[in-house]
């Protein structure tokens, strides 16, 4: 094997910085779509064998949160609050189950950015507030193999 050129070493060390920059760093929490937050937390008390440690509403999204921690990662629960919001579509198309996968981002703008860059869909142009203390930005799931990725930044 050859050696790099010092542009060409150059050149990929400012790519990874780049991509250390703006990358995804870890998955922040999984949404799972359910009925009932009431019966659903009974259910995964037993299965996690902790109670959760937060409900929540996000009004702007028709949807009551419920949290669990286990160990360093995060469940969340959604119900719906109302007929039209995307948790009620979602379970009235596909039944209770995973929703989405979100990722904690450093910089969701930024993100957002590159992520557009790259060719995926954003579902909404600006970060809007969510649930425990997050900043969101939804990707169109046609364009990740029909997962919904959410981007999370938090509050401050």
């Amino acid at each position: 094997m050859g050696r790099l050129s010092s542009h060409a070493a150059a050149k990929i060390t400012n790519e990874n910085q780049l991509i250390k920059n703006y990358e995804m760093r870890k998955i922040e929490h999984i949404g799972i779509a359910v009925k009932s937050i009431e019966e659903s937390n009974v259910l995964f008390e037993k299965l996690f064998g902790r109670a959760h440690y937060k409900i929540e509403e996000v009004a702007s999204e028709g949807v009551n949160t419920s949290f669990f921690q286990v160990g360093p990662n995060k469940i969340e629960l959604l119900e719906a609050t109302r007929p039209d919001s995307p948790i009620a579509r979602f379970i009235e198309k596909k039944g209770e189950g995973i929703h989405h996968i979100a990722f904690d981002v450093e910089d969701i703008r930024a993100e957002m950015k590159r992520l557009e860059a790259e060719g995926f869909t954003l579902l909404n142009e600006e970060p809007k507030r969510g649930a425990d203390n997050k900043l969101v930005c939804f990707l169109h799931p046609k364009t990740t193999n029909g997962v919904l990725i959410e981007l999370c930044q938090d509050a401050g």
